[in-house]
């Protein structure tokens, strides 16, 4: 089928949702797998580019931008995985017929789709590890400190700062005022 046919085939179903009192959606057929199919993309954006315009919608966790063996270069379609099931609807339901860079998006549902196993002894050891750990910052738990204590430490401070203002505040008063005197005599 066309992509375009395609394309007006999702929004069709999306119109009919809006407009009729069904109480399923037609995204429930699709609520155990958080991938989506992404089809007309351009063959100048990276993995990166992808994330940036897909990642407003939710979490990504995976992607895999399909490349030519040979020579590396995009195919034009990629499959993305969110974090949140939820996140696929808003995608596809916002993303679909959209068009980057004159070409339009295709955005859909995939019901089965396996992350293909990479294998790993003919990659170098930084991709092994991203694949395996992840890209993400690991971010550390700092402990909780009770307000009543942040609140102890902060209003010393603040008295010393009014009292060293109040202070040079004097100083310049009497500096202003001692050359005043001096002048007038």
């Amino acid at each position: 089928m066309n992509p375009m046919t395609n394309v007006k085939n999702v929004l069709k179903l999306s119109e009919r949702e809006l407009t009729g009192n069904s109480k399923n959606s037609w995204h429930d057929q699709y609520k155990d797998s958080a991938w989506i199919f992404v089809g007309g993309l351009p063959y100048d954006l990276t993995e990166g580019d992808i994330i940036c315009v897909f990642s407003q919608y939710g979490e990504i966790v995976n992607i895999n931008l399909v490349r030519d063996k040979a020579t590396g270069k995009s195919k034009g379609y990629a499959f993305i995985c969110y974090e949140d099931q939820r996140s696929t609807i808003l995608a596809v339901d916002n993303l679909n017929g959209i068009k980057i860079l004159g070409r339009t998006l295709r955005v859909d549902h995939c019901e089965q789709y396996r992350a293909p196993n990479a294998d790993m002894t003919k990659i170098d050891e930084l991709t092994a590890s991203i694949r395996s750990g992840g890209c993400a910052p690991v971010v550390a738990t700092a402990p909780l400190i009770p307000k009543t204590e942040i609140k102890q430490e902060k209003e010393p401070k603040e008295k010393k700062k009014k009292k060293e203002k109040k202070s040079k505040k004097k100083k310049k008063k009497k500096c202003k005022s001692s050359s005043s005197d001096s002048s007038s005599d």
